[in-house]
């Protein structure tokens, strides 16, 4: 690819920066971004807001002139034994939220187990329980977007490839984070998975961590090798988002959360990062 100038849409997890919106939408305008991931509003996560939330929600965002990059579901974010219809279930809302707020894609996750479970035993019911969430998702026409969250079946490299080739849907994309990577014991994430994984990869989430001991940091001040990916996506032809989540602060009920002035100390070491690599963001 040439070097002619390559833009991304930044965007963040709202609810690391305050759980009321309008904070959130202040504070990511500030950093130039005019895309927020939708978590959680007021402190009500994504999969219980009702319909008065999510009305006022989508208002709120249109007034300002935001739009929403992805909704940051916490479905697949339970154990792999429970009933799996009563994920289908949690999606459905949460589709019925990304329809709100104008928005196709919504992350998910592949499933804890019980302590002592092997992950591979939970093979087989992971699948079948993914293959059920995308089937729900192409009859919605939503794209998930799995996260290879830590002590999930999609947890590394392999694992994550395993779920996308077996699922076998185009509504099941991939969303990377390299802090999460790092933190099972993937040291390069960049060098490990990228190449198997990019294929399906249609979605950056913006973090870091140190190997030695798991703790997040600012974007290129960790082992995560952003820099290396960063460079990598642009030589690809990526054009999607990048959306921060920076898990600066300690991590309260709903999630990671890092604060105002954390979270626009992580906006701008990717910004330096995106400097380098020769990316812009819109």
């Amino acid at each position: 690819m040439t070097d002619s100038a390559v833009t991304w849409t930044l965007s963040g997890f709202g609810d690391e920066i305050h759980e009321d919106p309008t904070v959130q939408v202040a504070v990511l305008q500030a950093l130039g971004a005019r895309h927020v991931e939708v978590r959680s509003a007021w402190g009500v996560n994504v999969v219980d807001l009702d319909d008065d939330q999510l009305a006022q929600l989508a208002t709120m965002l249109t007034d300002a002139g935001m739009g929403v990059s992805a909704i940051a579901s916490p479905i697949g974010k339970v154990d792999v034994s429970l009933d799996p219809d009563l994920e289908v279930q949690r999606l459905k809302r949460v589709i019925r939220v990304a329809h709100a707020l104008g928005t196709d894609s919504i992350r998910v996750f592949s499933f804890f187990r019980g302590e002592g479970v092997s992950v591979d035993s939970t093979r087989d019911a992971v699948m079948v329980r993914m293959r059920m969430l995308a089937t729900e998702a192409e009859r919605e026409k939503v794209t998930l977007l799995h996260e290879n969250e830590k002590d999930i079946y999609g947890d590394t490299p392999e694992r994550v490839l395993d779920l996308v080739e077996s699922v076998g849907s185009p509504a099941l994309r991939l969303a990377w984070d390299s802090a999460n990577f790092v933190q099972v014991g993937v040291t390069h994430p960049h060098d490990e998975g990228y190449a198997m994984l990019r294929p399906y990869l249609d979605y950056l989430q913006v973090k870091d961590a140190v190997a030695a001991t798991g703790g997040v940091v600012p974007a290129g001040e960790g082992d995560g090798q952003v820099l290396k990916t960063i460079t990598a996506l642009k030589d690809d032809g990526y054009t999607g988002f990048a959306s921060l989540e920076p898990h600066l602060d300690e991590a309260h009920a709903l999630g990671g959360f890092s604060g105002p002035a954390a979270f626009g100390q992580a906006a701008r070491a990717f910004a330096g990062l995106l400097a380098e690599a020769g990316v812009s963001t819109r």
